[in-house]
């Protein structure tokens, strides 16, 4: 009998390094990358599908990777956190595993304990970036060496870091759902994502049905970028539609989006990832919220 997600999910946190204690920024992150990674998203990979460059050990080793990183991320500049996270996570896996992960994870992580709201407190972290954090956030996109990104003009990756890696990401915002998440706030997020996985997870005794809602929910509402990036707007706009039929299934949800997550692995890999990505950030945010982390305790080792 194959293992449940509960209990690949508990032994994955068993090996989170002890110097991240339960409930912490390091902790929390490598939970919330293990949780994304484990639970069955159309088109993702998860301990039954993998794509050849890529399995769910994979995603896990990166997880356990960043961990520590993650955990001294407040007292850190978030350049350094980022690039140190992506070493990390490439010292252990054979491609690209989590680097858009990093990059929306990291920025809360580094949120001091000040008790402002969290959009703004993550504001005023990216507002202090200097010089040294865009040149150590570029060698961090250069080793994690992303596919999809092109090339542009400006601020191409191949060329030397940019002396504002705000204006870097505010060129990229349009094509690029993390970009976009450092320059318009998390807000977004936390009034999509992160209420949709609270009411879901709350609403189901299983946390990985209601994280695979929560992923089509969000992949529903707005178009995936590196399936644009990939694939072009017309198939991520096609992907999108195809989300939301798998919601409007109602009690057969859990076939339509089998039926869906064929449909992007054959006969051409179509891979939500950033989508994903997104999702790991939301898990994290809740993870570090001391009213709603409850909705996890299931998965803590009796």
């Amino acid at each position: 009998m194959a293992a449940s997600f509960a209990s690949i999910v508990r032994a994955a946190l068993d090996r989170i390094p002890p110097s991240c204690p339960p409930w912490g920024r390091g902790w929390s992150a490598a939970a919330a990358c293990i949780l994304e990674a484990t639970a069955p998203k159309p088109g993702n990979v998860h301990p039954a599908a993998g794509f050849p460059d890529l399995v769910h050990d994979d995603l896990v080793d990166a997880a356990l990777a960043i961990a520590p990183v993650m955990e001294r991320a407040a007292g850190v500049a978030l350049g350094r956190t980022i690039r140190e996270a992506v070493e990390a996570a490439r010292s252990v896996t054979r491609s690209n595993a989590n680097l858009g992960m990093v990059l929306a994870i990291a920025p809360l992580a580094a949120v001091p304990g000040t008790g402002q709201p969290l959009p703004d407190a993550v504001a005023g972290v990216l507002a202090g970036l200097g010089p040294a954090d865009a040149a150590d956030i570029w060698a961090a996109i250069g080793r994690a060496r992303p596919g999809g990104l092109g090339t542009t003009d400006r601020h191409d990756i191949a060329g030397p870091p940019p002396a504002d890696i705000l204006d870097a990401m505010r060129l990229a915002a349009p094509r690029d759902r993390i970009a976009a998440l450092w320059i318009d706030g998390y807000g977004r997020l936390l009034s999509g994502l992160v209420t949709d996985l609270a009411a879901e997870i709350t609403g189901e005794s299983d946390i990985a049905a209601g994280i695979v809602r929560a992923f089509v929910r969000e992949l529903a509402r707005e178009p995936d970028s590196l399936i644009g990036r990939r694939h072009g707007p017309d198939v991520a706009a096609g992907v999108s539609a195809r989300a939301a039929a798998v919601l409007a299934a109602g009690g057969r949800w859990r076939d339509a989006a089998a039926a869906f997550d064929r449909s992007l692995r054959q006969p051409v890999r179509v891979n939500p990832g950033t989508t994903a990505d997104l999702v790991a950030a939301a898990l994290y945010i809740l993870l570090r919220d001391p009213t709603r982390r409850r909705i996890f305790a299931s998965l803590q080792t009796p």
